[in-house]
């Protein structure tokens, strides 16, 4: 069903309303189990990020609480971050949408040429390695391509109107990221821009299609280019066919949810995070979460995610407008997404990625960028509507689906700030 095309008939008042609307909304209510949420889910991260990285800062740096204290800077910033966007009209940012992917796209172009590397890996980082323009890339191409399917939502079921318009702007971005070598971040600008074309309601059979096509040649590219993909790819054939063939990396995840038991060994007791698991503080911080805590340490940071996601959907569904339904949503299957792709594949389930665990990581980029996107969907509840006789955008459009098709309505001039308003 073609969920985007279904519109309420415009409302001269409610247009003259919102084009009069600040760019702050103070009033609105936040959403009282998402709060809680990121508030235990940033404590509880801090904490077991504090035992993670003890060894990494004393052999790195001679002193056990250096990146602990770099954290908890990143925390504060991010902190500020997060309640400032809670506050910033969502309605606005179309306004900005375009300024904003192209100065990502610029930061994506500075860093291959004078960014710094990791390792054999490209360059992605800049200022010393601190901060890495392909996590604000991913954030920035969710919020443009919201903005983009709202304003042009009557134009996305053509091809030539939509489809290829959509396609060429995700595929600049990814294939930015990807000449860094970061296939991981690549991949996840890639699916969350066909996540967001499917939530926009348009010809899911079309894009299926055609990303299927777009699909294909990217991992042709990774398995013919990229030594690193096709390492990972063959260790997780291999692990599927018997789990003691799998990569170094998920072995040593495996011994330590072996060694945590269903209680764990007790925080800051883990072994494994001394002698051979690698990226203890940052991509490997769940198997320090595993053993030290045990399985029920896992089940209860799964669970955060899972309240996170509940909560998002939620907002996204109550969201009085499709932007701000797009926009909840792209960004709350962002963060499960990110936290799943880690999950997953340090367990041998997918193959291995560079996707950290959000909230939890260390790294002042990945950090400052997920709390902004919880700040988005908190300034997103601000609007949302719960009450009866204001209906929220899901149930506009499931009244208008029942009616049926002829009752929509069609409205020119896609690209104002008034094709905000439903």
């Amino acid at each position: 069903m073609d969920y985007a095309s279904y519109r309420e008939p415009v409302n001269q008042e409610v247009l003259e309303k919102k084009s009069a609307e600040p760019f702050f909304k103070t009033d609105g209510h936040l959403d009282l189990l998402l709060i809680l949420t990121m508030i235990t889910m940033l404590v509880f991260g801090f904490i077991v990020l504090w035992s993670a990285s003890y060894d990494y800062s004393l052999t790195w740096n001679n002193d056990p609480y250096e990146q602990i204290r770099s954290q908890a800077v990143y925390l504060g910033l991010g902190l500020l971050v997060m309640v400032a966007l809670s506050y910033w009209n969502y309605h606005h940012f179309h306004t900005f949408s375009v300024p904003m992917i192209v100065v990502t796209g610029l930061l994506l172009i500075i860093v291959y040429f004078i960014g710094v590397a990791s390792g054999a890996d490209g360059n992605r980082a800049l200022y010393q390695g601190r901060y890495q323009p392909s996590e604000i890339a991913k954030i920035a191409t969710i919020l443009y391509l919201s903005a983009w399917l709202n304003a042009r939502r009557e134009d996305t079921g053509h091809i030539t109107l939509g489809l290829l318009p959509y396609g060429m702007i995700t595929a600049i971005i990814t294939f930015l990221i990807l000449i860094q070598k970061d296939n991981s971040a690549a991949m996840t600008v890639a699916i969350m821009a066909a996540v967001l074309f499917i939530l926009g309601g348009k010809n899911l059979f079309q894009f299926i299609a055609v990303f299927g096509v777009f699909a294909v040649i990217g991992i042709a590219l990774i398995m013919l280019f990229s030594s690193t993909g096709q390492s990972r790819i063959s260790d997780f054939l291999a692990g599927l066919q018997d789990p003691m063939m799998s990569s170094d990396h998920v072995i040593y995840v495996i011994e330590a949810v072996v060694k945590g038991g269903f209680f764990g060994v007790g925080l800051g007791n883990s072994a494994i995070k001394y002698t051979v698991l690698p990226y203890a503080s940052t991509d490997s911080i769940l198997a320090v979460i595993l053993e030290e805590l045990g399985l029920l340490g896992g089940i209860f940071t799964v669970g955060l995610y899972s309240m996170l996601v509940w909560r998002g959907f939620t907002i996204a569904k109550r969201a009085p407008d499709l932007l701000g339904s797009l926009i909840a949503s792209g960004l709350t299957i962002w963060l499960a997404f990110e936290a799943s792709v880690n999950m997953l594949s340090l367990l041998g389930w997918l193959p291995f990625a560079g996707n950290t665990l959000p909230f939890f990581s260390a790294g002042g980029s990945n950090l400052i960028v997920s709390m902004a996107a919880v700040g988005i969907i908190f300034n997103v509840s601000r609007f949302s509507k719960d009450d009866d006789n204001n209906l929220t955008w899901s149930e506009k459009l499931e009244n208008n689906g029942m009616r049926g098709r002829n009752r929509r309505r069609s409205v020119s001039g896609a690209g104002r700030s008034e094709e905000f308003d439903e």
